[in-house]
């Protein structure tokens, strides 16, 4: 019998969260060598199964670890003795950066991404690099290197691109993994897995993800269990201290909706019955919650998937010309970056396109929307989790089609830039995966999405709240 078959949970629900294991560090009462040996265990114990990891760092992440517990005053580590993961996609000195990808160099890298960077002298170890779909391209994660699956049904994928760093949290194997997000990449695995994931806006967290940054859509930001820990994870990566403190917020005006980005996607019941729980959730505390659908307009539509195409042809192109084999890429991200060429190397094109004036025209009602109405509340997916198999196998077609049917609502706030994130609300009442909601704000209100998210999470606490 297959682990689909079988829908089997993977599920080790009594790892600590990040904020205890960094108090218990920075107070003595363990020791960052103790918090990434058992760290390492539960890796050992699960990862076979569920594949969340390209490189574990058992040897270089205890003797970081060490250098942790070397330091006699900690006070000035957020994330003292906390063991992390991080995507396949940024640098870490010492470790190739695959990209999911066998056309990529298998050479370590020599420096650390500014996040990593970040996360380090916060205190936290690296204890791991995570799987990705070739390039982060699409919202589930296998590719030449295996296929990832999700800790709550074996069948189901995990969500892409950060898969495997939310396979890893949610199997309790970490309790912080880093992600980035272009088209929905932080927020479809939380909500796949039942995460809080946070996509911050534009510039919060220094991006520098592959040649361009998918012209401009990608971010970087956390995947945790509780709001709080996403929190502080965020607080790190963005150097803003401030972020890690969940307050109460004032009584807000929260927009409801349903519409999806793009016509003709039915909504599953129980996605939709997510958002009803979220939304009921929201009227109990005090907030005023309304029915109101945003705008989505046809060319901000055209402007994200352009960004995406033209965005995986600049990252092809660029492994290409530093060496890569050609004869390694996927025939469906071939194709994708093939469509990107067009786009990019036309100039009418790519100027109306890639350009800024249909995404300002977006931002600017994005922005009036989110000025009559304080936080938007969305459900997280359309659809369960798709099946946990190598789509890197079927045509560049059918993943397009997948994709867009069960994760129609996170791509357009990567084409405004707006901060936005998912908290999970409960189980489905038949794939056996979790189910969560999307809050979205205008910029600089990532702290205002926190305080909310965190107060729908003491409402509806999730498994491992």
């Amino acid at each position: 019998m297959t682990l689909h078959e079988q829908g089997v949970r993977l599920i080790e629900p009594t790892t600590r969260t990040a904020l205890r294991i960094s108090d218990d560090v920075r107070s003595g009462r363990s020791t960052a060598r103790g918090e990434v040996e058992q760290a390492l265990t539960r890796i050992k114990n699960t990862n076979s199964t569920i594949n969340a990891f390209a490189v574990v760092r058992e040897d270089h992440a205890l003797r970081e670890a060490d250098a942790v517990d070397s330091v006699v005053d900690k006070s000035h580590l957020p994330l003292a003795g906390v063991p992390v993961v991080i995507k396949d996609n940024v640098s870490v000195t010492g470790e190739p950066m695959r990209n999911g990808s066998a056309a990529t160099s298998v050479e370590p890298q020599t420096c650390d991404h500014p996040v990593v960077q970040r996360l380090r002298a916060a205190g936290a170890v690296v204890v791991g690099i995570t799987r990705v779909p070739s390039f982060c391209v699409f919202g589930a994660t296998d590719s030449a290197f295996g296929v990832t699956r999700n800790p709550w049904n074996a069948g189901r994928t995990p969500g892409g691109s950060s898969g495997g760093s939310a396979a890893a949290v949610a199997a309790g194997m970490i309790s912080l993994a880093h992600g980035n997000d272009g088209m929905g990449s932080v927020r479809i695995p939380a909500a796949c897995t039942g995460l809080v994931g946070i996509k911050p806006g534009q510039g919060v967290v220094p991006a520098e993800l592959g040649a361009t940054d998918w012209y401009g859509m990608a971010e970087n930001g956390p995947l945790a269990t509780t709001v709080a820990d996403a929190a502080l994870m965020l607080s790190v990566m963005a150097d803003q201290p401030e972020l890690a403190h969940v307050n109460v917020p004032p009584r807000l005006c929260i927009a409801y909706s349903t519409r999806r980005p793009v016509a003709g996607i039915p909504l599953d019941n129980g996605w939709a019955a997510a958002l009803d729980r979220g939304a009921a959730v929201l009227r109990l505390a005090g907030h005023s919650v309304q029915k109101s659908d945003p705008v989505y307009p046809t060319g901000a539509a055209a402007v994200g998937i352009a960004r995406w195409w033209a965005g995986t042809a600049a990252d092809v192109d660029q492994v290409i010309a530093e060496g890569g084999d050609p004869r390694e890429i996927e025939p469906r991200v071939r194709r994708h970056a093939a469509l990107g060429r067009l786009v990019s190397k036309n100039a009418r094109i790519a100027q109306l396109l890639l350009g800024p004036r249909l995404r300002d025209a977006w931002i600017a009602r994005a922005e009036t929307f989110l000025t009559d109405y304080d936080v938007l509340i969305t459900p997280a997916l359309a659809r369960p989790p798709l099946e946990s198999r190598r789509w890197h196998e079927a045509g560049w077609l059918v993943n397009i089609a997948v994709n867009a049917a069960y994760a129609p609502f996170a791509a357009p706030w990567n084409v405004a830039g707006f901060p936005s994130m998912v908290v999970p609300v409960g189980m489905h009442p038949t794939s056996g995966t979790p189910v969560a909601v999307q809050l979205v704000a205008r910029p600089g209100r990532e702290s205002m999405l926190i305080a909310v998210a965190a107060e729908i999470e003491a409402a509806l606490p999730h498994w491992r709240s």
